[in-house]
């Protein structure tokens, strides 16, 4: 199975989302990160990206006879490229964002689902804004929000951080005029 058709799966992109930050972490608790779902069902997504090399087990050892493996996430094999991307037919890219949208879905519940959620004391947001912008502008507010995300990214698990999960969606929302170029001056 390549890299898209792994991470096209909500629940593996779940187990993805919930390694990043240079987590390591045992099946076992992942299992009690990811609650709405079965244990069967982790464990067997675990092992297929394992075995993609998705993510790698950092140690080993043994407990009550078995062995416990704790696992990381290789960065590098988890992403898809810009060249996948490109390549990637239209049918792919629809079952890509509906994948993206059942997993956000998902969180967005667990936390509900939590007991004790405050959306407003947590600032949370799902808010949809609609824009005017030419090729030019667009391309420059997408550098901008890639400098602040990705300057954010290497940040480590510690007590005073909580995983956040940003999922910024861009598409124009209608064709572009006839005779309209890529960039307007």
């Amino acid at each position: 199975m390549d890299t898209v058709d792994l991470l096209l799966h909500p629940v593996r992109l779940r187990i993805v989302h919930t390694m990043t930050g240079g987590r390591t972490l045992t099946t076992a608790q992942l299992c009690d990160l990811l609650p709405d779902v079965s244990k069967a069902t982790v464990y067997r997504h675990v092992g297929l990206l394992a075995d993609a090399g998705i993510l790698e087990v950092e140690s080993e050892q043994r407990v009550r006879g078995a062995v416990e493996r704790r696992y990381r996430l290789n960065r590098a094999r988890s992403m898809i490229d810009a060249d996948t991307a490109a390549s990637i037919s239209l049918d792919d890219h629809r079952r890509g964002f509906a994948v993206a949208m059942a997993a956000l879905l998902a969180e967005f519940n667990a936390y509900l689902d939590r007991g004790h959620a405050d959306p407003t004391a947590d600032l949370v947001g799902y808010r949809q804004h609609a824009l005017w912008l030419s090729r030019d502008e667009l391309t420059e507010m997408i550098g901008e929000m890639r400098s602040v995300i990705v300057s954010r990214m290497g940040n480590a698990p510690s007590p005073e951080r909580t995983r956040h999960l940003i999922s910024p969606i861009l598409f124009p929302a209608e064709e572009r005029p006839p005779g309209a170029t890529g960039s307007q001056d």
